[in-house]
């Protein structure tokens, strides 16, 4: 601001004075302090000396005096968050011990943290659209310290205890099966294999993806095709072929064949862990067991789709495995001939960037999924005639939107909703679920319908289709993610059913769901 003359730039010093004064005495009054707690006979001149500064002598003195008392007071608040993780371990030890279950309260009540929930909804669902853009240009190394730095401002607060999130009920419905290690980044989608052998694939921004033994958490083979962020991964119905999106703005269609391990004896999990490194803050060189370097290696797509103008969000097989059908930030679904790659159709009306695309289990129906906040119904059963549908039953965007075995769509979105359709009547949903968190790519398991849902605030929530909570996947700071979950995969092979999770903390999670206990308890 301008002055004025020679009298009001002196005023204005005059008035400084007071405010210089009080500051340097509690300057004085802190130097004091810090002098008591230096070993006797060194002064802070010695300890200043041969250093080179232009600073007075007094000013650097009252600078590491103020630095020091900071670092003890960043020492005190890092002691009482270890005491308070320590004491809520404990608890939660006991109320397992007496049958109880507590669940903390709910950081969303109230209309002021209302309020800030919803700013982390925002902040998450920009910070996510920021990494997978900067990762779909091969820049490996820029955003992998984005998501070990930025990403542990917005979701790594788990070292700030939350009360109470794994409960008695959780924790004998669902039982952790197996972690997936491996990746160098975040997770961003993974699926089952539909024909023998039975494997686990994920697809993850460290530009591959990965093929795993259900089993024993191996690692069996490798695709490093793509030179972007991998953002989804899929099987073919009946051939072992795989089919990857990136943010290198192609799809990929690829082979593979790999040998399943002998299994291995399940490990204890309630045994105490020794070693409770948060695996998504290891050294990007650290690998567990075997790692990506250690496995086979596939580098040549059998196919490459290759028309769309920016990065491919997410693709799919039509029933019978002929065509896929691919969705990506150009805002537009593109339809390919597998055989020939050759693009068939070019889906367009979506206003802003598509975030998912899934096909219909036995019709030839596809569902697309945009940040306009709407998802589209693509009918093509009639070769003559291709409809669409439009559907606004959301208020942000729609992360996605998937089939389940008979004729109900399920959606969920960034407003903190997941909403049940039936298809011969898409006028209004059928249910509506309201959660705490933005919700990431759901999936419905084909025999029971319950629908998983994975939250930006680490949770992984079960509901069935009418509404009703089931359990919610037990997290601890030695079980779960970490990091924000993105995506969830069933398998119901067999006599077992099983619930696959990633999330950001690169790392895949299996877990075994007592189906007939989830129903009874209901």
């Amino acid at each position: 601001m301008p002055v004025e003359g020679g009298s009001s730039s002196g005023s204005a010093s005059a008035g400084r004075h007071p405010k210089q004064k009080r500051k340097a005495h509690s300057l004085s009054i802190r130097r004091t302090n810090s002098t008591e707690e230096r070993p006797p006979g060194i002064q802070r001149g010695d300890m200043l000396e041969g250093q080179d500064s232009k600073l007075p002598l007094a000013l650097r003195n009252n600078l590491l005096d103020l630095f020091g008392q900071i670092e003890r007071e960043f020492e005190n608040l890092y002691i009482e968050n270890l005491e308070l993780r320590r004491e809520i371990d404990s608890l939660n030890e006991r109320l397992t011990g007496d049958g109880q279950a507590v669940d903390g309260g709910d950081p969303t009540k109230g209309a002021l943290k209302t309020k800030a929930s919803h700013s982390t909804s925002q902040l998450s669902q920009k910070l996510k659209t920021t990494y997978k853009a900067s990762t779909s240009k091969g820049k490996i190394g820029g955003p992998r310290n984005f998501s070990v730095a930025t990403w542990e401002l917005w979701g790594g607060d788990s070292w700030i205890v939350s009360s109470f999130k794994a409960t008695t009920g959780s924790r004998a419905l669902c039982q952790l099966l197996k972690e997936y290690i491996g990746h160098r980044d975040g997770i961003w989608d993974l699926s089952v294999t539909r024909t023998q052998p039975v494997v686990l694939g994920t697809a993850s921004a460290d530009h591959s993806a990965l093929l795993w033994s259900i089993e024993t958490g191996k690692c069996l083979l490798r695709y490093a095709g793509h030179a972007g962020s991998v953002n989804s991964i899929k099987f073919h119905p009946t051939e072992q072929m795989a089919l990857t999106a990136s943010g290198d703005q192609t799809a990929h269609i690829w082979r593979y064949m790999v040998q399943l391990p002998a299994p291995q004896p399940p490990p204890d999990v309630s045994a105490p862990c020794d070693d409770d490194q948060d695996s998504s803050d290891r050294e990007e060189g650290e690998v567990d067991g075997e790692g990506p370097c250690e496995v086979p290696t596939v580098r040549v797509a059998t196919a490459t789709l290759k028309s769309h103008q920016g990065v491919v969000i997410a693709a799919d097989w039509l029933v019978g495995g002929r065509q896929v059908v691919t969705a990506s930030w150009d805002r537009a679904a593109n339809l390919y001939e597998v055989e020939t790659s050759e693009l068939v159709h070019t889906l367009t009306g979506h206003d802003q960037e598509l975030t998912h695309c899934c096909t219909h289990p036995t019709q030839r129906l596809v569902v697309t999924s945009s940040r306009d906040t709407t998802f589209r119904l693509w009918d093509f059963r009639d070769p003559s005639i291709h409809s669409v549908n439009v559907f606004q039953g959301h208020t942000d965007t729609v992360t996605s939107a998937v089939f389940t075995v008979g004729d109900n769509v399920v959606s969920g979105s960034d407003d903190r909703t997941v909403k049940v359709w039936d298809l011969k009547n898409m006028r209004s949903p059928i249910a509506t679920i309201r959660t705490d968190s933005a919700v990431n790519r759901i999936s419905v398991s084909a025999n029971q319908k319950i629908i998983a849902l994975p939250h930006d605030n680490r949770q992984v929530r079960l509901f069935d289709m009418s509404g009703v909570r089931l359990a919610r996947l037990p997290r601890s700071n030695r079980m779960g993610h970490r990091r924000m979950v993105c995506c969830t995969a069933w398998n119901e092979e067999n006599q077992s059913c099983n619930l696959f999770t990633c999330g950001f903390d690169r790392q895949a999670i299996g877990w075994n769901i007592n189906i007939p206990a989830l129903l009874q308890e209901k």
